[in-house]
């Protein structure tokens, strides 16, 4: 029941979530990526063609742990999950600092394992009043299934 209960999830999206200068700064922190076009408004504007700084594509992706925390229901028998990787990854758009992003998650197909099941996740993060997203990805989680 629990992995038909999985494929039968509609498509969720999570809450709106600000990329603002201080996580983008923190991130740059975290990482020691403190490229220009990431953290220098003014210069970005002048020598990029995005118009301004931009956040790390990372960061965007690094999102998704916490989208998904609110677009996983709670079903009796789904214990604690991992990050079993990405079959696709794609940086759409960039991503301007300020901007509100949220992630559009699709059950793609669940597998079942010994004791586990893994989703296969078809997911989106939406850039706020934008047509085109920040990115498209293909993700995989794995679950323990409890007795």
């Amino acid at each position: 029941m629990l992995v038909d209960d999985l494929r039968a999830l509609p498509e969720r999206h999570s809450d709106w979530v600000t990329l603002d200068a201080a996580r983008v700064r923190a991130f740059a922190d975290t990482t020691e990526d403190w490229q220009f076009i990431h953290l220098d408004e003014a210069r970005a504007a002048a020598e990029t063609p995005f118009g301004g700084a931009i956040a790390h594509g990372f960061l965007t992706l690094s999102m998704l742990s916490m989208m998904s925390y609110q677009i996983v229901p709670d079903l009796p028998g789904l214990g604690a999950s991992i990050n079993y990787g990405f079959d696709r990854i794609r940086f759409v758009s960039p991503v301007r600092v300020g901007a509100r992003v949220r992630g559009r998650f699709a059950v793609a197909s669940v597998d079942e394992g010994d004791g586990w099941l893994a989703v296969h996740w078809d997911v989106t993060v939406e850039i706020e009043n934008a047509e085109r997203p920040a990115l498209a990805a293909q993700w995989i989680t794995r679950f323990e299934r409890k007795s």
